[in-house]
């Protein structure tokens, strides 16, 4: 690969963090909304966009290995010092770090959610089911005693 193909590869990329970084913002809508079928299609989506990327990603990193350099920042930088576009590929670099590390900063947020919603959802099958735990009663003594029987709400 040449600079010019990395280069472009980098403003396709740009392109692509910038549509998952919609997507995910999408996503926790659907999330907060519970729409389940709107969320399966963002993840066909997401899922192609992830794939394109980890693809590209792999491509500059080999091309970095063939020229005997690292495959991070400093490998990057060294690329580029020898390329006419070296200063263009930096910045795309730095333009889809940023765009990447927002998407990574969503994807956070949209788990705290799902992990929010899972307790929620598992709390409320407790209650349904009558496996939660009942409050603690008070015996004939004065003490208090867990309730050993316990009954479904629907039984109640």
């Amino acid at each position: 690969m040449h600079d010019t193909q990395m280069l472009q590869q980098l403003v396709e990329d740009i392109g692509s963090a910038r549509k998952l970084l919609e997507l995910t913002d999408n996503e926790y809508q659907a999330l907060a909304e519970r729409n389940l079928a709107g969320l399966e299609q963002l993840l066909t989506q997401k899922q192609a966009l992830l794939a394109l990327l980890s693809q590209h990603g792999a491509m500059r990193g080999q091309t970095l290995a063939k020229e005997q350099l690292s495959a991070d920042r400093n490998g990057l930088l060294t690329f580029a010092a020898a390329s006419a576009v070296g200063d263009e590929i930096v910045a795309q670099a730095s333009q889809l770090d940023e765009i990447l590390e927002a998407c990574k900063n969503a994807n956070e947020r949209n788990g705290k959610l799902i992990r929010a919603n899972q307790s929620a959802v598992g709390s409320m099958l407790k209650v349904l089911q009558g496996t939660s735990q009942t409050p603690d009663l008070y015996d004939r003594r004065g003490s208090t005693a867990r309730s050993t029987y316990q009954r479904p709400l629907s039984q109640a």
